[in-house]
This record gives C-alpha cells, structure tokens and sequence, in this order.
C-alpha cells in the first residue's frame, strides 16, 4: 500500500489542488510559496486539498519562484586586485540560499554612470546591491541610489559609511603594523606607494604609514611617497622608475597593494638591485601574485573572500525583513602580517650588526 501512495503523489499536479480546492492554480502556487494575498477561508481550502490529494511541491519549482524575489546585484570594476576572491564569497552565499547573484562591470564610471548601472541591475531584478571599491564610495549619499529602496552593502572601504553596510578590515591598523615590521629591520628611508584617490582605503593607509613613522620619531619625506597613481603593475613601475632613480634611494618600498608592489620588483631588478638586500618591498591584500613572484611578497592579509560572503549574507537577511527595518552596519574583520622573502634587514643595519 505505501508503494501505491508514493505513486499517487507523485502523479499529483497543483491543478488538479486547484480544481478540488476550487481556485486558480496561481493561488495555490501563491499559497504553498507565500506569495501574493489570500484569505483564510482560501488557504484553508487549498491546504485541505493538498492533505486530501497527498500532492508534494517541486521543491525545485520553489527554490526558483524564491531566486527571483531575492537577487543580488554586483556592481565591481575588473581592475579590482581580488575580484576572484569577491565573486567566490558572494557566489558561496548566494548559491547557499538557492539565489541569483547578477553582474555589472562599472569601469571607468563616474558617479551618474555608476548610478545608472544601479538602477538598471534593479530594473533587471537586483533587490539588493553589492558594491565592490570604489562604487560604494561613489554611490553613498547618492538621491537616485536611495530612491531605489534596495538594501547596500559593500566591503574593503576604508570607513563606515551611513547609507551603505560594511564589511572591512582596519587599514589604518594593517598599514601602521607592516610599516613597523619594516621598521624593526633597521630602515629609515622608507617609500610609500599609495594609489587611486576615488578609493577610501587609500588615504586610511597613508595615515596608517605616516602613525608608524610618527610613533619611531622618523621624520617624513614627501619625495618618497607617490600618491594619484592606480593600484596595478604598471603604475608600480613607474612609481619605482622615480623612487629608485634618486642617488639617495630608499632601502624599503611599501605598497598599497600586492600589484603595485610587483612592479616595483620587476623595476629594482632591471636596474640591477638584489631584493630583498638591496630593497625591502611589501604588498597589501595577498592576491595568488603575492606568493608567485620572486622574492615572495610580505603583505598585509585582508580575508576578501569572506568578507564578500559576509557583506552578501548581510543582504539576505536585510531582503527578509524589508526596507523599513534594515539596519546599516559596520563589521570589522582581522588582518593578518603574512612574512615572506621581500623583507630584510636594512643595509645599514646589517653593517652596523658586523
């Protein structure tokens, strides 16, 4: 007999609920997935219907009527250092849930262009939007963005923002303790490579630097650190192309990110210098590149990929309890100092040692 009840259920369709219960196959739909407006005499009616046909749901059919009403869109710019981090972090949430996640490339957008890709993510079903650096820095306060009425998140900014949930480390901390670990190896003439100013982290991390300096009553040298270049290869050949072309060169480089701060090897190489002896250089946010090259990057580690899981599961839950209740948040994630081969001591100090 439980052979011929599995059959009968499995051969039950929601029309033939809707034709017992006396409704469209839409209400019951709407009942079993809690959607739309139906009375309790009308949920009773379909609820008995599906007890007395012995129906079961296509539990795939629901996942996919519940993706539609929770999407999430991703605004990010394909320059960004760990985009591969941030789309497994967001891809892991939302696939957790049995939801969407949608794409948008913004590069080289201004504010009313970032806006715009906004609202068309929205248009195309986002109803909540994840912004990588510098979008969330862009849209924050943006009229059009808030007239939206979509739970934000974003994550690796520099600063909690009013308007936007963040999920980052603090990078005026990372950078103030790897400027230190420099220090500690003896280097005075330390350069500093900051990067794109539409990024907040960007003046949070030259402070950071400037605190280390402060705190080891070294003074600062404005010829030693560059500032309104981008965070990728070539800008950290260029920047090292000016740095190491002084007769009084720096013996250590700091960087604002693992691209910049492969540049400057490749750069110190050309010209003949021995890292780490001759050049200390260090990285920030510990991309695959930070372990690939030679030396081997130290670098500030910030955990994108959980982070960007982070900021995702934030927008979940904002989705399930509706604009008027949602509340911007600011969480901070730990950084880790990963040591490799691109630190030693400073010249001087190993002469000073002998």
């Amino acid at each position: 007999m439980d052979v011929t009840v599995r059959r009968r259920q499995r051969g039950v369709t929601i029309r033939a609920v809707a034709e017992r219960a006396g409704v469209s196959a839409m209400t019951v739909s709407n009942v079993i997935n809690g959607a739309g407006r139906a009375g309790a005499a009308t949920i009773e009616a379909v609820q008995a219907a599906i007890a007395d046909l012995g129906y079961v749901p296509n539990l795939a059919a629901r996942r996919l009527a519940k993706a539609r009403a929770t999407t999430v869109g991703l605004i990010y710019d394909r320059r960004t250092p760990f985009l591969d981090a941030v789309l497994v972090g967001s891809l892991r949430a939302t696939n957790a849930h049995g939801l969407q996640l949608i794409l948008r490339d913004g590069e080289d957008v201004a504010r009313d262009g970032a806006e715009r890709i906004a609202q068309d993510l929205v248009r195309s079903g986002a109803d909540a939007l994840l912004l990588v650096p510098p979008f969330a820095e862009q849209l924050s306060g943006s009229a059009a963005l808030a007239s939206l009425g979509v739970p934000l998140a974003t994550i690796a900014t520099g600063m909690a923002m009013p308007d936007v949930t963040t999920v980052r480390i603090d990078n005026h901390a990372a950078m103030l303790s790897i400027t230190q670990r420099v220090i500690a190896n003896g280097h005075r003439r330390i350069a500093y490579i900051a990067g794109p100013d539409p990024y907040s982290v960007v003046a949070a991390r030259l402070d950071g630097f400037r605190a280390a300096l402060a705190r080891h009553g070294l003074s600062e040298d404005a010829a030693l650190i560059v500032e309104h270049g981008d965070f990728d290869y070539l800008s950290g050949i260029a920047a090292a192309q000016s740095l190491l072309s002084n007769p009084d060169r720096p013996t250590a480089i700091i960087c604002s990110s693992d691209d910049l701060a492969a540049g400057v090897i490749a750069h110190a190489q050309t010209i003949g210098l021995r890292l780490p002896r001759d050049l200390t250089v260090t990285g920030f946010d510990d991309t695959i590149l930070a372990s690939r090259i030679f030396p081997p990057l130290t670098v500030v580690r910030q955990p994108v990929e959980e982070m960007a899981f982070r900021a995702t599961q934030c927008l979940i839950a904002a989705l399930g309890k509706g604009a008027e209740q949602t509340i911007i948040s600011d969480e901070l994630f730990d950084h880790v100092i990963v040591e490799r081969q691109s630190v030693a001591a400073a010249p001087e100090h190993e002469s000073m040692k002998e």
